[in-house]
């Protein structure tokens, strides 16, 4: 059995085996967007340019526990404005990676929002809905997130007929790699899914499709809207490979839906947990991925299913760790563009996202690689 450093080398050097290919596999996205404002709640101001924020979400709740009864007036400065959103994230580490990608989604309408100008220079984008708006209240000690999401309700399969007619067909014909994240804010995926089953796919020619799909946070969906989704995702691998991306709580959620047993301890079998969603929801493949490392389950075009694990390089103190689940998703479909088998292409995701939280940046294939070579030992 290859050691974790001989299957991150053998990683790095598939790696800069596929770079001269990369532009070869071109990927489409979609279908969310948020704009994000990173906001401090004044405490004492100084000065029009000076003020004292409030330090902690514990002296914010007594603030408001203070105002019961009577009111409370609060003066909010924004720091910083900026992309948000499980799909641009995710386009944006694989634009870095060198793929082509095109990015479908609630970008902003007439006009794109300036914050995802970055990303509409560097793939193709259609805006189809208004962004989602965050406001993260910031504190020393965490973050409260008031979110206002009306404007998603307008993603839907409709919405994509009517603004984008048959170049969406188009789109998704090119694509070697279809992604489609955050199925638990967006209420519309879900027909989208179904006419890409029932519509779009059965008249795309080529080699089968991956597509990827992150539910992020099902907890906030019923038990039957998760079932019937995942059902769907079923109707939906009779015309292309899905993989069904998961982290440790996501994944308990979908195995208690399949009448799996996740056990009290899931992290600890956490092979045979993939291979039981996988195996149950009649998926191409399942990739879970804990803080601390990752496992998946695949099944290829032989019937044959391989599972792995992998120890990713956790670190303790990360730079940036917003959108590291969206990198990781980045990585794993990198390397199944690239044919990696199951074990490196677990190699690779973990890397990918080790890379970002550590420089706040997604890497390039030639760094993705150089980090590969000398990939980190967990601090888990």
């Amino acid at each position: 059995m290859a050691s974790r450093s001989d299957t991150a080398r053998r990683a790095a050097a598939q790696l800069r085996d596929f770079a001269p290919r990369a532009t070869q596999s071109p990927a489409l996205l979609g279908f969310d967007g948020f704009v994000d404002s990173i906001i401090q709640v004044v405490d004492q101001r100084q000065s029009p340019t000076e003020y004292t924020p409030i330090p902690t979400i514990a002296d914010f709740a007594e603030r408001n526990a203070d105002a019961a009864g009577k009111s409370a007036n609060y003066e909010l400065v924004v720091t910083q404005r900026k992309l948000g959103g499980n799909g641009p994230i995710m386009a944006n580490a694989l634009v870095a990676a060198g793929l082509p990608v095109t990015y479908i989604g609630a970008l902003g309408t007439p006009e794109i929002d300036p914050v995802f100008q970055p990303l509409a220079q560097n793939a193709t984008c259609h805006a189809i809905a208004d962004p989602g708006l965050t406001d993260a209240l910031e504190f020393s000690d965490g973050k409260l997130m008031f979110g206002k999401y009306q404007s998603l309700n307008a993603v839907t399969a409709d919405t994509l007929r009517q603004s984008l007619g048959d170049t969406f067909t188009i789109a998704v014909a090119n694509a070697r790699l279809l992604g489609m994240v955050n199925w638990t804010m967006l209420l519309g995926l879900s027909d989208i899914w179904r006419m890409l089953a029932d519509d779009v796919l059965p008249v795309c020619t080529g080699p089968r499709k991956l597509v990827f799909v992150d539910l992020a946070d099902p907890a906030k969906r019923s038990a039957e809207d998760l079932l019937a989704a995942l059902n769907l995702l079923g109707q939906l691998q009779a015309r292309a490979d899905v993989i069904l991306g998961l982290n440790l709580a996501e994944a308990v959620r979908v195995a208690r839906v399949l009448d799996i047993d996740p056990t009290d301890q899931p992290e600890a079998i956490l092979e045979d947990l993939a291979a039981a969603i996988r195996q149950t929801a009649a998926l191409h493949a399942v990739v879970i991925h804990p803080r601390s490392g990752a496992a998946a389950s695949i099944r290829d075009e032989a019937d044959t299913t391989t599972t792995a694990s992998f120890a990713g390089p956790f670190v303790q103190n990360p730079r940036l760790s917003t959108g590291a689940g969206d990198n990781f998703n980045a990585g794993f479909c990198l390397a199944r563009l690239a044919e990696l088998d199951t074990e490196t292409s677990l190699c690779v995701a973990t890397a990918t996202s080790g890379y970002y939280v550590r420089n706040a940046a997604s890497p390039t294939l030639q760094q993705l690689a150089d980090f590969c070579d000398d990939l980190p030992e967990s601090q888990a």
